[in-house]
């Protein structure tokens, strides 16, 4: 019989096992681990909303009158009211005639990439996409290529190819606005341009944007003006509104169809209806004055710790998976939690410690960061 230790200690020695560490405090700006105060540098919570007033009291209120869970499927039991009212705020924000929600963001990827392409269709991927992105795309049984990480030229030869041999199959162009493990921006100008001239469509992952880029936080592609030729919007309520869920902003008629066919939306049980909820008074708050005046300070740390960034995202490449290991222990002896990234979440040969910045972080918290980093 298989013996998973021998998994582990294989694991171990290739400095690529994990654990499951306690927290002992809320993941805010500060957090307790095994008992040490840390500055959280880890979290994607990049606006501070996790930990903010309006949106617990938000929960609290929709508990009050939606009760704790929402029992079924949407499917199953019916829609209830927060849910119709976040998805109609979500596709207004977005520029879409509809939207979707799903329980994670994992879930929305993983159900909707299936739903949307088949066997007769192509999905073409960026290198870099994240791990629910790709798991989709293999779900999907449609023919998956990859193009190497943002190269917009390797992408139209794909296109060109693709179109060659399937003039009428459909094709989707899967990319993220800002990529989770790296920080930056895709060309989506280009990008759209080329899919545009080879009849593809284009499945964007906006979920390290919402929130953070873009007029009122709602993205690059609201930022490029580009909603109207993006016609998958993925997002996710996890990281700058501070909560947890997914969506998918499109239009009505795929919206239906993802409704029919998207399998991690139809057989689970849908979000508390309290989440929704929330998600809807975070959305506000993200689109608000308030919402601008935290994603200006955000700006400020991002740029004490690496001037010129567009993300709040900041990656400090080490190469080795030890070397990034013991660069996140030596800055947590210092009072930082910033976590090191190792393969399979980024190739072999490229282990890193991946800062995450927040507005709710001190400047002077950023800046000692920044110096003990050697960015100083």
């Amino acid at each position: 019989m298989a013996d998973p230790r021998q998994e582990l200690a294989d694991l171990a020695s290739a400095g690529l096992l994990r654990t499951l560490r306690p927290l002992d405090s809320p993941a805010g700006p500060r957090v307790i681990r095994e008992g040490r105060e840390l500055w959280n540098f880890a979290s994607n919570d990049y606006l501070g909303l996790a930990g903010h007033p309006a949106l617990a009291e938000a929960f609290i209120e929709g508990i009050r009158r939606y009760g704790a869970g929402a029992a079924a499927s949407r499917l199953v039991c019916g829609s209830l009211t927060p849910h119709r009212e976040l998805e109609d705020a979500l596709a207004a924000a977005k520029g879409c005639e509809a939207a979707l929600t799903f329980p994670s963001g994992f879930a929305t990827a993983a159900g909707s990439l299936p739903a949307l392409a088949g066997k007769d269709d192509v999905l073409v991927l960026d290198k870099l996409c994240h791990a629910s992105l790709i798991d989709g795309a293999r779900l999907s049984g449609a023919t998956v290529r990859v193009f190497p990480h943002n190269d917009v030229a390797k992408l139209e030869k794909l296109l060109e190819g693709i179109r060659g041999k399937q003039a009428k199959a459909r094709v989707i162009v899967v990319t993220e606005s800002v990529f989770s493990m790296d920080g930056d921006v895709c060309p989506l100008q280009e990008i759209v341009a080329a899919k545009e001239r080879h009849g593809a469509m284009l499945f964007l992952d906006e979920a390290h944007a919402f929130g953070v880029i873009g007029p009122q936080g709602m993205g690059l592609a609201a930022r490029e003006a580009l909603q109207d030729h993006v016609e998958f919007q993925m997002g996710t309520l996890s990281k700058a509104a501070g909560l947890a869920g997914g969506y998918l902003a499109t239009s009505a008629a795929w919206r239906d169809l993802l409704v029919n066919r998207a399998r991690s939306f139809i057989y689970t049980t849908a979000a508390p209806p309290a989440l929704a909820h929330a998600s809807l008074a975070a959305l506000e708050l993200i689109r608000s004055a308030e919402g601008d005046g935290l994603r200006a300070r955000l700006r400020e740390n991002v740029s004490v710790i690496s001037p010129g960034h567009e993300s709040a995202i900041v990656p400090v490449l080490l190469g080795s998976n030890e070397a990034a290991l013991e660069a996140s222990r030596r800055l947590e002896e210092a009072g930082y939690l910033v976590p090191a990234i190792r393969y399979p979440t980024v190739p072999r040969g490229t282990a890193r410690l991946r800062v995450s910045v927040s507005a709710a972080h001190p400047v002077a918290a950023a800046e000692e960061l920044a110096g003990h980093l050697g960015l100083h």
